[in-house]
C-alpha cells in the first residue's frame, strides 16, 4: 500500500508537470521578447526559433518546442531564465520584459539587441544576473537598474551607452561583478556598492578624481579596472591598501601623482599593477617593493624621475617591470642583468647609463642627452653632466 501511494504521487507529478501552465502574463512577455527580435535574424535552427507557443513554455519534456533559452521554476509555472545562444539576433529589449517578476537570469551576450534599455527592467526584483554584453544598446543607463537589489552580476559592456552614472549604484548591495567597459560614459565615479569584488569601467570618457568616498568600506573588492579613461590628480595612499586589492589596471589616464605606503604588517594581495601611460611625476615610489606577492608592475611612459629604487631587483616575486619611456636616471640595480634573472619587461627610454645593450630589459635605447639635459633643467649643471653620461 505505501509504495503504492507513492507510486501514484510519482506518476500524478509528472502529469502535472507535463500539463504544466505558465503563468499567462509569462507566456505574453515571452510573446513580446520574441517579437521585438526580427525574424530575418532567427535561424531556423536557433534557440528562439524553438519558442513555438503552441506548447506551453514551462511543459516538459522539451523535445521539439523551447528546447533552449529559458527555463522555469520547480512548479513549471514561471520564466526564472533567459539565456540566448550568441547567433546575431537583432533587435530591440522589450518593456514587457517587467512581466517576467520571477527572472533570476537575463542574458543577451553577444548579439545585435539595440535601442535603450528599458526603465521597466526594475520590476525584475529577483534579478540577479544580468548580462546584456557585446550589443549595441544606447541611451543612457536607466535610474531604475538600481532598484534591482537582488542583483549580483551587472554587465553592460561593449555597448554604446552614454551619460553619468547612476548616482544611487551604492544602492546595489548584493552586487559582486560590475563591468561597464567600452562604452561611452561621462562624469564622475559615484560611491560604489560595498560588497563589490570586481570593477571593470575601462575604455570610457570617465573623469575627475579616484576620491577614498567612492571606494569606501568596499574591503571585498579584488579587481579595479579603469583604463583608457581620464581620471585625474593624486592617487592616495588608501587606494593600493584597500584590504582585498589583487589587481589594478588604471593606464591610459592623467593622474599625476601616486602616494605608497608601505603594507600593513606587511600584508598584501597585490599581484599586478598597471599605472603606465599617465601623467605621473616625482620619483619611482620605493615602497611597490613592500608588497610580498607583487609579480607585475608597469609605470611605463609618465614622467617619472630619479634613480630605481634598489629594491625592486631584490624583489623576488617580481617577474613583469615596465618603467619605459620615463627620465630615470642613474645606472639600473646590477640584479636586473644577473644570470639567474627572471624579469621581464623594459628599462628602455629612459635617461639611465650603464644599461648593457644586450639585455632585452634595456631596449628600446635611453633618451639622448639633450632631451635628458632638459629635462633635468633645474638641477646643477655638473650634476647633470655625471648623471647622463655614456648614454
Amino acid at each position: 500500500m505505501f509504495n503504492l501511494v507513492h507510486f501514484l504521487v510519482f506518476v500524478l507529478h509528472h502529469l502535472l508537470q507535463a500539463q504544466a501552465l505558465t503563468l499567462p502574463q509569462d507566456i505574453s512577455a515571452l510573446k513580446a521578447f520574441k517579437s521585438s527580435i526580427k525574424q530575418s535574424s532567427i535561424p531556423s535552427w536557433s534557440c528562439l526559433a524553438s519558442w513555438d507557443f503552441s506548447d506551453d513554455p514551462c511543459a516538459v519534456p522539451h523535445r521539439t518546442r523551447f528546447i533552449c533559452g529559458v527555463s522555469c521554476s520547480p512548479d513549471a509555472t514561471r520564466i526564472t531564465q533567459i539565456t540566448l545562444d550568441p547567433i546575431g539576433y537583432s533587435g530591440q529589449l522589450t518593456p514587457l520584459i517587467s512581466q517576467l517578476t520571477q527572472l533570476t537570469t537575463l542574458d543577451l551576450s553577444d548579439n545585435y539587441f539595440f535601442g535603450r534599455i528599458p526603465s521597466s527592467i526594475s520590476s525584475l526584483r529577483n534579478l540577479q544576473t544580468l548580462i546584456l554584453t557585446s550589443n549595441s544598446f544606447s541611451g543612457s543607463i536607466p535610474d531604475s537598474v538600481t532598484a534591482l537589489k537582488s542583483l549580483e552580476t551587472l554587465d553592460l559592456s561593449h555597448n554604446a551607452l552614454s551619460g553619468k552614472l547612476p548616482k544611487s549604484l551604492n544602492s546595489l548591495t548584493s552586487l559582486k561583478r560590475l563591468d561597464l567597459s567600452y562604452n561611452k560614459l561621462t562624469g564622475f565615479l559615484p560611491k560604489l556598492p560595498s560588497n563589490l569584488l570586481e570593477l571593470a569601467l575601462k575604455a570610457n570618457s570617465l573623469s575627475g578624481y579616484v576620491s577614498k568616498s567612492t571606494f569606501d568600506g568596499l574591503t571585498r573588492l579584488e579587481v579595479v579596472e579603469l583604463s583608457d579613461n581620464s581620471f585625474s590628480g593624486t592617487l592616495g595612499a588608501w587606494f593600493f591598501l584597500l584590504p582585498s586589492l589583487q589587481q589594478v589596471d588604471l593606464a591610459n589616464n592623467s593622474f599625476t601623482h601616486v602616494e605608497i605606503l608601505k603594507p600593513a604588517g606587511g600584508n598584501s594581495d597585490l599581484v599586478a599593477i598597471n599605472l603606465g601611460f599617465n601623467k605621473i611625476g616625482g620619483n619611482l615610489p620605493v615602497n611597490f617593493a613592500d608588497y610580498p606577492i607583487l609579480s607585475s608592475l608597469s609605470l611605463r611612459y609618465n614622467r617619472l624621475r630619479g634613480a630605481i629604487p634598489l629594491g625592486y631587483s631584490k624583489k623576488k616575486s617580481l617577474r613583469r617591470l615596465f618603467l619605459d619611456g620615463n627620465f630615470l636616471i642613474g645606472i639600473p640595480p646590477a640584479e636586473f642583468f644577473a644570470g639567474d634573472t627572471e624579469v621581464t619587461g623594459s628599462l628602455g627610454d629612459n635617461c639611465l647609463w650603464g644599461c648593457p645593450a644586450n639585455s632585452q630589459l634595456c631596449s628600446p635605447r635611453q633618451k639622448s642627452y639633450a632631451i635628458c639635459k632638459r629635462a633635468y633643467s633645474g638641477k646643477p649643471r655638473k650634476k647633470i653632466e655625471v648623471q647622463t653620461t655614456d648614454f
